[in-house]
């Protein structure tokens, strides 16, 4: 195990963070003035038209006479709806995540014969290099799964005899050995946490490359390799429908523009893990299942109207929960009336609910998901809408499932590298361009000060100079 590096003092840069605030800070006022679309949005809240994708559809309004027209969500891989893939796989009881890799991959769906070839490719592919558990996972544990699924695929390139060639079979190969082996990462890695930081017992038990990749993950998290073939197939749905959500999203977004650069797999999926640990991204699902338990701790009966009502006026008004004023789980950039994602793990979520004695838990999520349009719309007088997105019932199911809080957002990583594989691929072949947006400078001219002749204008400055001696 890794002992710590002591941080460098605070006190060491007493004062000098008003400055940086100082000089790092832009005018509001100026992104009006020279028109700047904040966030890569335009003033209505869509996204700026930054590239063309065959992956993914992502539908939640249409413009008409230049203003946002809401409807109902849907989201299809490549042209087809996500609830049909659901569906037809439910139906014919199978597992459905390996079928959507394919999908999203090779932009058609398999035949029996190609799926059960692929299923057993990424079966095969899940193990690690040899000591890389030992090397890249027991000596330096991490309090974040998140931060380390990212080293980790950073350290696999030292491990790949091609790592830099761009060729498409070869990117293909390592995409498929990282959708394969993240689930391997995620697992071990929580495992290793459990033992350095939670000073629990570790589990590492051996592959089994016949497993789906949802009975695998289960197979690895719990301590008695045991679940229900029910378990095991509510959690391919979540798998699936957190595989891809289009071009625009921040990590897909953040993948491609690093595979614009030239540069190699690694580097460009570890992008995506980054981006997605945060909490306006993939973050959001914990974010939910805290704003939960504020709940639990403020309120007599999470399953009263007027109560959770209460509540989330004090949250909207930064007066409860985490003080941010946002109420985790709802509202999106593109859905306005539904998340089709939403509807599904809502339909999942009560039939486990109903089951496993958590029925105040859904009532609650439920409560928040009627209530917070209407009281964000008095509250804040906005009257734009909002819907519950993907995170408002996700948190709650993997609750259900036994699963761990700490693997939450990994969980959605292990799922979004089959889209951000499929981002990178079509970027290399159709791109053919670095992604370079423009940022105007607003700085004002200054002139070079000799070393002896500079003040601070702070304080609390440890070199600061008093006005009256300058």
């Amino acid at each position: 195990m890794h002992s710590f590096i002591d941080p460098v003092s605070t006190k060491d840069f007493s004062g000098l963070c008003d400055e940086l605030k100082e000089y790092s800070s832009v005018p509001a006022e100026y992104f009006d003035r020279f028109e700047v679309k904040r966030g890569l949005r335009n003033r209505d809240g869509s996204g700026v038209m930054a590239g063309l994708t065959k992956v993914c559809s992502v539908e939640g309004y249409y413009i008409e006479d230049g203003e946002r027209k809401p409807v109902e969500g849907k989201l299809k891989y490549r042209g087809i709806d996500i609830n049909e893939i659901v569906e037809g796989c439910v139906k014919e009881n199978r597992f459905g995540f390996e079928e959507t890799v394919w999908l999203l991959l090779f932009g058609h769906l398999p035949t029996r014969d190609q799926l059960e070839k692929f299923k057993g490719i990424i079966g095969e592919s899940r193990d690690l290099p040899e000591d890389f558990i030992e090397d890249m996972i027991m000596k330096a544990p991490s309090p974040n799964i998140m931060n380390k699924l990212e080293r980790s695929v950073l350290s696999l390139y030292s491990y790949d005899q091609n790592p830099d060639d761009l060729s498409i079979d070869n990117v293909l190969r390592q995409s498929i050995q990282l959708i394969a082996q993240l689930p391997t990462i995620m697992t071990y890695a929580y495992q290793v946490k459990r033992r350095y930081y939670l000073k629990k017992s570790m589990y590492l038990h051996p592959i089994k490359p016949e497993l789906s990749t949802a009975e695998s993950i289960l197979y690895h998290t719990r301590s008695n390799r045991k679940f229900t073939d029910e378990e095991a197939k509510l959690l391919d749905i979540c798998l699936m429908l957190h595989a891809e959500h289009g071009g625009g999203n921040n990590s897909a977004f953040a993948t491609r523009v690093l595979t614009s650069s030239g540069t190699d797999t690694y580097s460009a999926i570890s992008a995506g893990i980054g981006s997605l640990k945060g909490p306006r991204h993939g973050g959001a699902n914990i974010k939910v299942t805290e704003m939960l338990n504020h709940l639990r701790n403020d309120v007599e009966d999470i399953t009263d109207a007027d109560q959770v009502a209460d509540f989330l006026k004090k949250v909207i008004n930064k007066q409860a929960g985490d003080r941010s004023g946002l109420v985790y789980g709802m509202g999106h950039a593109v859905y306005t009336l539904s998340d089709p994602r939403q509807i599904i793990l809502k339909r999942e979520a009560l039939k486990l609910a109903e089951e496993k004695g958590y029925g105040d838990q859904f009532k609650a999520l439920e409560l928040i998901e009627t209530l917070t349009p209407e009281i964000f719309a008095l509250e804040r007088n906005n009257t734009k809408k909002i819907c519950a997105n993907v995170d408002l019932y996700s948190g709650l199911i993997y609750e259900m499932l036994g699963i761990p809080e700490d693997l939450y957002t990994p969980l959605f990583a292990v799922a979004r590298v089959a889209g951000w594989s499929a981002h990178r691929i079509e970027e290399l072949i159709s791109g053919n361009r670095v992604i370079r947006p423009a940022y105007k400078n607003v700085s004002t001219p200054k002139d070079y000060v000799t070393i002896d002749e500079r003040i601070s204008g702070f304080k609390n400055s440890p070199v600061y100079v008093p006005i009256e001696e300058r």
